[in-house]
């Protein structure tokens, strides 16, 4: 996949469904690999809560051949969700939605991302996010350790 294959666009209410499958596809391919804890909600849970952040957070999708296959979500700056559907992994999906985080919050960002996520902690050092800040989880509600990650631009 190519970045003329993609758009990327912002996210309106009737893209809740595709977003809710995204993340709850991405998430539970993470938790089957070990390298993202258990979901502290029931998948009810996500779909209520992620549907009403659409209507308040700025939200991102990346849409291949009018399927959604990606997404991501700001608040201030902050990325508080970038998920790539399991089947479009390692397309260069989610450098694309960094990138575009980047652009829209140019003078610097932040995220959180679980210890044993391995993977995206990697992901994020080579688009230049540096580890601030480690916890032992007690504030998350999955209560296992996570790290802050933050963006500043050159």
């Amino acid at each position: 996949m190519t970045p003329a294959d993609l758009l990327l666009r912002p996210a309106g209410p009737e893209d809740a469904e595709a977003i809710v499958a995204v993340h709850l596809a991405s998430r539970g391919a993470a938790v089957a690999a070990g390298t993202m804890p258990p979901a502290a909600h029931s998948e009810a849970e996500v779909r209520t809560w992620l549907t009403g952040r659409l209507a308040t957070d700025e939200t991102w999708v990346a849409e291949a051949d009018g399927v959604v296959v990606g997404y991501l979500r700001l608040v201030a700056e902050w990325i508080d969700d970038l998920y790539v559907a399991p089947s479009h992994a390692r397309q260069g999906i989610g450098s694309l939605l960094l990138d575009l985080a980047k652009q829209r919050c140019p003078h610097g960002l932040g995220l959180w991302v679980f210890e044993v996520n391995t993977p995206a902690r990697r992901f994020y050092a080579r688009h230049g996010l540096v580890e601030v800040e480690h916890t032992d989880g007690s504030d998350n509600e999955e209560r296992e350790p996570d790290l802050r990650m933050e963006w500043s631009p050159a």
